[in-house]
C-alpha cells in the first residue's frame, strides 16, 4: 500500500509518497504566494493551499496504482489563523505563524491574565505566532469577521477538512493555539473564556496517528484515490518532522533548520521550564516534548544570499569559510522578531564586531553561527532541566550543508545525527498514515523501521572550547541590545 505525507509549509507544500515498508516512491513540491499586507504581518490564502494540494497529489501519484494509496496525513506550518463561517466559507486570509500584529494583544494575556495562569491553562505563555492573540485581534479590529466565526482552525487542519469533511486536529498543532490543555490534552475552558471563544467552534481533536475519516466521494474522484483512502490527523509541523527524522521516545533531540528553527526535545513526562522559555508540548508519538523555536534560521542565510549577496550559489559562498571558532563578527538573527528564549518582537537582526579587515566570508560565517548560536540558547534551557542531552537528529534545508552541521556539532557539543532521507514532515506525516492503516504498531515502531542514520559529525574538542568561548560573547550582545530594539521598530 501507498501512503502521503503532505507538508503544508510556509512557502509550497511538499507531498510525499511512501511504500509501507518507508521507501519513497515520489516528491512534488508546489508553491504558494505569501503576502505582507503591513510591515511584520503575513498571510496567505488557504484556498491557495488547497488548490496546490489537489495538484500535487495527482502528479505525486501519476504512474502508480493510485488505488492502492490507503492513507493521507500531514505535517503543517503552526499556529495560522484559519477562520470559517457558517458555510465552512474561509472568512478572511489565513493570519500566518511568523506573523508580529499581535504584540498588544500577547501583553494583555501575559500580563493583564498573567504568565502564570497562562501556563497553568495551557503549559505555555503567549507569542505573538500563537493563535489565541490572533482570534483577539480579529475580535479587536474586524468584529464583523469575529462575529461570522463558525470555525477556528489550523493550517493543516483546513485541508484535512476540505478532503474528509471532518473539524479536526491533532494534539500536537492545537498545544500551540493557547487554547489548549496540553498536560491533559483537552481544549482549556479558562482559555476559552479569556478569548471569547466557543468549544463548538473548535475542532475536534485526535491524536496524531488516529483516522479522522474517508475522502469525500467528490475529492476522491478529483484526485483519483479510493473513497477508503484515510485521512488521519497528522501534525504540526515539527512534531511530524521529528517522526520522520525517528525522534520519538524519551530524550531525543532533533534540531531543524528550516525557515524556522527549532531544537525539539522528546519526553515521556509532561514538564515546563520555569520561565516558559521553550514551549511544552504534546507529540505526535502519544506522550509530551519541548521546543525551542526561533523565528528566522535557513531563512536568514537565504536572506543574506539572495537579497545582500544578490547570488544563489549558496555553496560556493561558504567554500572560504576556514577558520572556525574565530570570527570577530556576530550576527543575531532576529530579521522577525524572536520567540524562544527571548520572546521579543522587536527584536532585529543585527551585525557587530565588524573591523576594516571584515571580509564577505566573515559576514556569511556570522549568519550561519548566529543562528547556531541562537539554537544553543534553547538547548541551554532544557540542559538547564537536567536533560542530559549528548546527539541529535538533523532535518531542514540548512542540513543539506555541511559546514553548517560541523558549526551546529561544536557549538552545541553535541553528535549531530544525519539520515538517510532528509523529508522531516512530509515523511512523518506519511508514517502516521502508516500507523492509522496498521502497517506498524506505534509511531515508535515506524521510526525505527523506517528512519536510518546514514553519518554522524562528532564534535572535535579544540572547536568546542573556541565555540564555547564565542557563545558567551554571543549571549551578551541580546542582553546590551533589548532596550534599543524597543526603541527603533
Amino acid at each position: 500500500m501507498y501512503y502521503i505525507g503532505v507538508d503544508l509549509g510556509t512557502s509550497a507544500v511538499k507531498l510525499l509518497l511512501m511504500e509501507g515498508s518507508g521507501k519513497i516512491v515520489n516528491i512534488v513540491s508546489k508553491e504558494y504566494p505569501l503576502s505582507f499586507p503591513k510591515p511584520g504581518w503575513s498571510e496567505q490564502a488557504p484556498q491557495d493551499w488547497w488548490e496546490q494540494v489537489k495538484a500535487g497529489i495527482k502528479d505525486l501519484v501519476s504512474g502508480v496504482d493510485a488505488s492502492q494509496v490507503a492513507g493521507i496525513s500531514f505535517g503543517g506550518q503552526m499556529h495560522g489563523l484559519v477562520i470559517l463561517d457558517e458555510n465552512d466559507d474561509v472568512i478572511r486570509p489565513a493570519i500566518l505563524w511568523n506573523d508580529g500584529r499581535t504584540t498588544e494583544e500577547c501583553d494583555y494575556l501575559n500580563n493583564t491574565i498573567g504568565k502564570d495562569k497562562l501556563s497553568a491553562y495551557t503549559a505555555n505563555i503567549s507569542f505573538t505566532g500563537f493563535t489565541a492573540p490572533k482570534i483577539l485581534w480579529v475580535k479587536k479590529n474586524e468584529p464583523d469577521n469575529f462575529a461570522k466565526i463558525k470555525k477556528i482552525m489550523l493550517p493543516k487542519d483546513y485541508i484535512a477538512y476540505k478532503l474528509s469533511g471532518v473539524h479536526c486536529t491533532d494534539v500536537s498543532d492545537a498545544s500551540g493555539m493557547l487554547l489548549f490543555d496540553v498536560k491533559n490534552r483537552t481544549w482549556s475552558k479558562e482559555m476559552c473564556e479569556i478569548c471569547d471563544v466557543k468549544e463548538e467552534q473548535l475542532a475536534k481533536v485526535f491524536e496524531s496517528y488516529e483516522t479522522v475519516g474517508t475522502l469525500l466521494p467528490d475529492v476522491a474522484a478529483q484526485l483519483g484515490l479510493p473513497e477508503s483512502c484515510k485521512v488521519v490527523a497528522g501534525a504540526g509541523d515539527n512534531a511530524a518532522a521529528a517522526v520522520g527524522t525517528g525522534t520519538v521516545g524519551d530524550g531525543a533531540c532533533n534540531i531543524s533548520l528550516g525557515t524556522s528553527g527549532t531544537v525539539f526535545i522528546a519526553s515521556k513526562n509532561f514538564g515546563v521550564d520555569e520561565n516558559n522559555a521553550l514551549h511544552s508540548f504534546d507529540h505526535a508519538d502519544g506522550s509530551y516534548h519541548l521546543m525551542g523555536c526561533m523565528l528566522s534560521a535557513a531563512s536568514c542565510n537565504k536572506w543574506w544570499m539572495e537579497e545582500i549577496l544578490k547570488t544563489e550559489d549558496f555553496a560556493g559562498e561558504q567554500k572560504g569559510i576556514e577558520k572556525l571558532g574565530e570570527n570577530h563578527v556576530f550576527f543575531l538573527p532576529y530579521l522577525m522578531g524572536e520567540r524562544s528564549p527571548h520572546n521579543d518582537p522587536n527584536a532585529r537582526g543585527t551585525f557587530i564586531g565588524m573591523t576594516m579587515d571584515s571580509s564577505r566570508e566573515d559576514m556569511t560565517q556570522a549568519v550561519l553561527e548566529g543562528v547556531a548560536f541562537a539554537l544553543r540558547d534553547s538547548l541551554e534551557v532544557a540542559r538547564s532541566l537536567g536533560i542530559d542531552i549528548k546527539k541529535t537528529k538533523i532535518c531542514g534545508g540548512g542540513a543539506k550543508s555541511p559546514l553548517w552541521k560541523k558549526m551546529i556539532a561544536n557549538i552545541m557539543n553535541l553528535d549531530v545525527e544525519v539520515i538517510e532521507s532528509e523529508e522531516g514532515p512530509a515523511l512523518g506525516g506519511a508514517m502516521l498514515a502508516a500507523v492509522a492503516n496498521g502497517e506498524y504498531d506505534s509511531v515508535e515502531a515506524a521510526a525505527a523501521a523506517i528512519v536510518k542514520v546514514v553519518d554522524t559529525v562528532h564534535p572535535e574538542a579544540e572547536l568546542v572550547e573556541k565555540y564555547e568561548a564565542k557563545y558567551q560573547q554571543f549571549k551578551a550582545i541580546y542582553p546590551a541590545l533589548k532596550p534599543v530594539y524597543a526603541q527603533i521598530v
